[in-house]
């Protein structure tokens, strides 16, 4: 036998690698198996199965969990009609198939780790997320979601995933239980997944921020990042061996205005630290309004900040991702805020009270 020979479906065996197990129709006639061969090879008694149109499975068992997220993908992700006299991946090699097909919702929380998705294997349905101009239908146990934008995948075990926050937009919207949906989103930031502020940016992108099992856990979600925020910026104090500050105080002209809380502050320096936990809210305005109220908000901020400043306090403003990423860094701008107060005019004499 050549290897231009055409291989025979007896030659291909079941193997560890999930890649050459399960097989489109396209990779199997790269190899020389043709449809007729193939579908031959799937009648009842015989050592192949077809889960999905076009997808094949080189053993007559139940499939593994990671069996059914590839027939999956290869079943979103084969060419449309007229993009299908383009040659075919070969079966096992670099391409595998999935165009730009990722998996999304519950399965892909799955493939993250998350405690509160249920394995693949025990999923009914595997959300797949593909572009807009698709016209393939939903097959069994593969739902399609289709996207103008499609987000960059991640790469885990082999395969696309979309990213966290947008597999959990894409798992919230097809569930109705608040439990459920407050696990998930909990999980997502205790476990360090992603940020409170991107999570409710891709419920608020995709509209289900109304949504009565979505609204109790949003404001959970937004408490527990705010408390882990402040817990990085605790570590970061003590970690790095900064001077103890006064926590989480309102600074207030005497017999003047509230000047605002901040997280953090020195007063022998004037220096004080504000972590911006913002995220986009509950709101039943159109997108024009939202930007709007986003603007609104920036600008008071801002007016705050310019306003301590002109009266000589430092405000250091730090984000969760910061801290969770970049530490040290932020660790270095705080450190250099403090020791740049000598080189400053005093700051004006402000009350401190406890929050």
């Amino acid at each position: 036998m050549t290897q231009n020979t055409p291989l025979s479906p007896c030659h291909l065996r079941i193997t560890s690698d999930v890649r050459r197990r399960v097989l489109s129709a396209a990779q199997l006639k790269a190899v020389g198996v043709s449809p007729a061969q193939a579908a031959e090879q799937c009648r009842p008694g015989g050592p192949w199965q077809q889960p999905l149109p076009g997808v094949f499975v080189l053993h007559p068992g139940p499939l593994s969990g990671r069996e059914r997220l590839r027939s999956a993908l290869l079943y979103a992700g084969r060419p449309p009609a007229a993009g299908r006299r383009a040659a075919p991946a070969r079966a096992g090699g670099t391409d595998p198939g999935y165009g730009e097909a990722m998996i999304t919702g519950l399965a892909a929380l799955s493939l993250y780790g998350f405690a509160a998705a249920p394995p693949a294997v025990s999923t009914d349905r595997i959300d797949v997320l593909v572009p807009r101009v698709r016209r393939l239908r939903s097959a069994r146990y593969v739902r399609l979601l289709r996207t103008s934008e499609p987000p960059r995948p991640e790469q885990l075990d082999g395969m696309p995933v979309a990213p966290v926050a947008r597999a959990l937009a894409d798992a919230v919207a097809g569930l109705g239980d608040a439990h459920a949906v407050r696990r998930l989103l909990t999980e997502a930031v205790r476990g360090g997944h992603c940020e409170p502020a991107v999570v409710v940016g891709e419920l608020n992108r995709a509209k289900m921020l109304d949504r009565p099992q979505v609204v109790n856990a949003v404001d959970s979600l937004l408490a527990e990042g705010r408390a882990l925020a402040e817990e990085r910026l605790y570590d970061l104090v003590r970690a790095h061996g900064l001077p103890e500050p006064l926590w989480n105080v309102d600074l207030r002209l005497p017999g003047g205005p509230h000047l605002g809380a901040v997280d953090a502050y020195w007063p022998e320096e004037a220096v004080a630290v504000e972590l911006d936990t913002r995220a986009p809210r509950h709101s039943r305005l159109d997108d024009d309004h939202r930007q709007e109220e986003h603007e609104a908000e920036w600008s008071a901020y801002t007016a705050r900040r310019e306003h301590l400043e002109r009266l000589g306090v430092t405000v250091v403003h730090l984000t969760p991702e910061k801290l969770r990423d970049a530490g040290e860094q932020q660790a270095i701008v705080v450190r250099t805020a403090l020791m740049a107060a000598a080189d400053r005019e005093p700051a004006a004499y402000v009350m401190i009270l406890p929050r």
